[in-house]
């Protein structure tokens, strides 16, 4: 397929001011960065900027301040990117006004300025237009790599990349092509794995994916929603209940579909939320009051190992249960292990799936892992995201 934008290869940047949009909302504790996928995920467009000699203004947000926020500074951010660039990167304490604009202007040639958190700004999530107007005026060129944003119609996505020479960099320009393949040009079988809480969240990746993939796989707690609107008993299991009429609208679709649309056939089950829950297996699917699913069962992932080990492509988002908590991961490193291994396309988004796969030491192990999370799902769906629209054409 054809990206149809402009990009970073082709932007001309020496001893310009680049401002690079960046997708730095990385998880902090106590002040230090819990995991730092994210930036180094950026460092392939950053790296190409400074060889050719380009002044790099970055900015990105972080969490969901209200205000200004000590506590979520990019200050953590800047140390990390000094230690993984090996020179300082020099951090702003605003996002614009004038003490940032002088400092903009004493950037040199393949040095990097990192901004302050962009939603310390009121007018960031607004799409402010004198918001981006002001960041306009401190650079040249815009590029943006953040693709975690991209769904985003915020200052620093869509209204500086309207005022100034916008192109793609190249993680935006490699997950859009890499998600965009999965639906347009796949090898089949294309199996669809999809976990987590809330039918909700991927009622339009299933409606879409009805009409392109062989089957989908549904585990998580959404499966809940599934069985209750066929009504089979879900005990205290987490349960959507607009998830409920989604997924008795979803069972009709599929009816006249080519697709599969595939639930668990037992689950792992305990009596709590909990790593030291009381924990049984129930070799059907029925929860009794007083217990809740927590994991897709050993047939059941033995099942879907199968499939995906027989797939030409395989997408997968979200966990198959609560992973997090050991005993009720089984079923999650199951699928991981099968994904891992597939000797088809593998393609995973969605935050969850991507921490499981870190967790079992398997992230190397899979073709395209995906930083995004919402975009990864509105993208799938077959949305056009706003951040990506907005840039130059190519």
């Amino acid at each position: 397929m054809s990206f149809g934008k402009a990009s970073v290869r082709d932007a001309d940047v020496a001893g310009r001011r680049v401002l690079m949009r960046v997708d730095f909302n990385v998880p902090l504790e106590d002040g230090r960065i819990g995991d730092d996928t994210r930036i180094r995920a950026a460092m392939p467009t950053l790296e190409l900027l400074r060889e050719r000699g380009a002044r790099a203004l970055l900015v990105s947000h972080l969490d969901r301040p209200k205000g200004f926020d000590p506590a979520l500074s990019m200050r953590p951010v800047a140390a990390r990117l000094s230690e993984l660039l090996g020179s300082e990167v020099r951090q702003a304490p605003a996002v614009v006004g004038e003490e940032v604009r002088e400092m903009t202007q004493g950037v040199g040639d393949g040095e990097v300025l990192l901004l302050e958190n962009s939603r310390f700004e009121p007018g960031e999530t607004k799409n402010d237009p004198e918001l981006a107007r002001s960041l306009a005026d401190l650079a040249d060129v815009y590029v943006d790599d953040a693709f975690g944003a991209a769904h985003r119609a915020h200052a620093t996505t869509v209204g500086v990349a309207e005022l100034l020479p916008a192109y793609a960099g190249l993680l935006l320009q490699a997950e859009v092509e890499n998600l965009t393949a999965v639906a347009e040009s796949p090898d089949h079988p294309l199996v669809v794995i999809l976990g987590g809480a809330k039918v909700s969240d991927k009622m339009g990746v299933i409606t879409r994916f009805l009409d392109l993939a062989d089957s989908i796989l549904i585990g998580g707690a959404m499966c809940f929603s599934f069985f209750r609107a066929r009504g089979i008993p879900t005990g205290d299991s987490l349960v959507e209940e607009e998830g409920v009429r989604l997924a008795a609208e979803a069972l009709q679709l599929a009816e006249s579909s080519g697709c599969e649309l595939r639930l668990p056939m037992d689950l792992v089950l305990g009596d709590s939320f909990s790593a030291g829950a009381e924990r049984r297996k129930s070799d059907g699917t029925e929860v009794p009051d007083g217990w809740m699913g927590l994991d897709i069962g050993p047939r059941t992932a033995r099942a879907y190992a199968d499939a995906v080990s027989k797939a030409g492509t395989v997408l997968w988002n979200g966990p198959m249960g609560a992973f997090e908590l050991e005993p009720f991961a089984a079923g999650t490193r199951a699928v991981a292990e099968a994904v891992a291994a597939a000797p088809g396309r593998t393609v995973v988004g969605g935050g969850d799936s991507v921490a499981a796969l870190q967790g079992f030491g398997l992230a190397e192990k899979v073709d395209w892992l995906s930083t995004g999370g919402g975009a990864s799902l509105e993208l799938l769906e077959g949305h056009e995201l706003p951040g990506v629209k907005a840039l130059d054409d190519a």
